[in-house]
């Protein structure tokens, strides 16, 4: 586990455009903070700035967003856009030693998507008043290989059937458990565990009596069908 010690929280290393999970550092708490009306992405980093700045902590402090697409991209898409929400972390001086930490889900409704790419919310690292468990956030994993960059590196590819629904579900399971574990967390910690997929599938078969929020979305890249993260707070507000 790495440390982004002027944010105030340690992190999974992951790929260039997020780190795969945070846990906040001894002496502060992870909060979350949503939009009541979602800001386009590049008016959102300015809300973002001006609210952390605000409570007396620095841009660094910022550990993770949720993003909101109009649709899933291409490989190439996605990868264009990664370039220029990573170049914003990095102007930030967000980068710890050009590794990215801060964690990202983004995945786009399929009711009402935005015209474009929305910040819906974010999280961020505090001095703790030491009451409380630890905060964390794990990324958004979805049923794709990471760092291959292959479209074809995705669990049944192309398919949506029941069966294959429920290997995908599984095979993400796996993953954010691994990421858990990285962190020291566990599933009983997270006081929020989100599905984001526009398919029935085996979620509650998969995490067992576990209880999820399933968000009628998809993930924001063409073919992955399946994208799940949980989190620990301890406090939210809405901006």
């Amino acid at each position: 586990m790495l440390e982004c010690q002027q944010g105030g929280y340690r992190f999974l290393k992951g790929g260039r455009p997020y780190s795969a999970g945070v846990v906040a550092a001894p002496g502060f708490e992870i909060v979350h903070a949503r939009f009541a009306v979602p800001p386009a992405l590049a008016d959102g980093f300015e809300a973002v700035a001006a609210h952390v700045e605000s409570l007396g902590r620095p841009k660094q402090a910022l550990c993770a967003m949720e993003l909101r697409c109009r649709r899933p991209m291409t490989i190439a898409e996605f990868k264009e856009f990664n370039d220029g929400y990573r170049n914003v972390l990095r102007e930030w001086g967000v980068l710890v030693d050009d590794v990215n930490p801060v964690v990202r889900t983004n995945v786009s409704p399929v009711i009402e998507p935005p015209p474009e790419t929305v910040l819906y919310g974010f999280s961020y690292a505090v001095v703790s008043n030491g009451a409380g468990g630890e905060t964390f956030v794990i990324s958004g994993a979805g049923e794709r290989g990471e760092g291959t960059g292959k479209a074809l590196d995705i669990v049944r590819y192309g398919e949506t059937s029941a069966d294959a629904m429920a290997e995908k579900a599984l095979s993400v399971r796996n993953r954010v458990s691994e990421r858990l574990e990285g962190l020291g967390a566990a599933w009983n910690a997270s006081t929020a565990v989100n599905v984001y997929t526009a398919h029935a599938c085996a979620a509650p078969e998969v995490l067992g009596e576990r209880p999820v929020t399933w968000h009628y979305a998809r993930p924001p890249i063409v073919h992955i069908e399946f994208e799940m993260d949980a989190r620990r707070y301890r406090r939210e507000v809405v901006l």
